[in-house]
């Protein structure tokens, strides 16, 4: 018959490495779906997937130069001062169009009518169910948010808890250099460049992901086994 006193170490020591295992599985799983969800697998709409990746360079060439000069002017100006000139410039193209048409069709005595015509007559009115359905989704993605910043905060996961905590550190230092603007510029600059650097080299980059996930995987994994026992029982319930 086997000591008792000999086999309590070893039950010890089992549990720990199950306890070391199931934390490093679920670390591994959070790893995962880290990389998984990276801005390339999140664009799941066709169209902005076909603009990112320059499928027409002529519209995407049109997005891209639209949207970087509107951040480059929202940065430069206030938001009242470039939302007032761009509704401006919109008036002056557009009166300027019906006073032409109008011009034009006195000398050719012609009855064309109102050249806007067909576009007045377009339905642009949201449909009840259309605004019901994003509505729904919007809160689908809230309630998300909400019960994830409730998990972070109130500290469900320690190790969850922390990498928020290195998260906004870092960021800390970021918003001492960068601004809002500036962040957003250079993710406008990275949407559409990252893309199609992606696919021209998407084997190296895989590679290299998957070596960092399998390092971020071994530290998490050393991480674990460094907890105190009442921690991982914790994480354990």
């Amino acid at each position: 018959m086997a000591d008792p006193m000999t086999q309590s170490p070893q039950i010890s020591s089992s549990q720990g490495l199950n306890d070391g295992h199931t934390a490093a599985s679920k670390d591994s799983k959070f790893c995962d779906s880290f990389f998984s969800s990276s801005p390339v697998s999140l664009i799941q709409s066709s169209q902005v997937h076909d603009l990112v990746h320059w499928r027409d360079p002529k519209k995407s060439g049109v997005v891209f130069g639209t949207s970087l000069l509107l951040l480059l002017s929202l940065a430069a100006f206030s938001v009242i001062s470039v939302i007032s000139y761009l509704l401006l410039a919109l008036l002056c193209v557009t009166i300027s169009f019906r006073i032409y048409k109008s011009v034009v069709q006195a000398v050719q005595k012609s009855n064309e009518g109102h050249p806007f015509k067909a576009l007045m007559e377009k339905d642009v009115s949201v449909p009840p169910e259309t605004f019901r359905k994003h509505v729904d989704q919007c809160l689908t993605h809230i309630n998300r948010a909400l019960k994830q910043m409730s998990r972070l905060f109130l500290v469900e996961d320690l190790v969850d808890s922390l990498k928020l905590a290195v998260v906004m550190w870092l960021l800390t230092y970021v918003g001492a250099v960068f601004n809002g603007i500036t962040i957003l510029i250079l993710a406008d600059i990275l949407i559409f460049s990252v893309p199609p650097l992606y696919e021209r080299n998407k084997t190296q980059i895989d590679h290299y992901i998957d070596v960092a996930r399998t390092h971020i995987n071994s530290t998490m994994a050393k991480l674990q086994e460094k907890l105190p026992g009442a921690l991982k029982r914790c994480k354990k319930e």
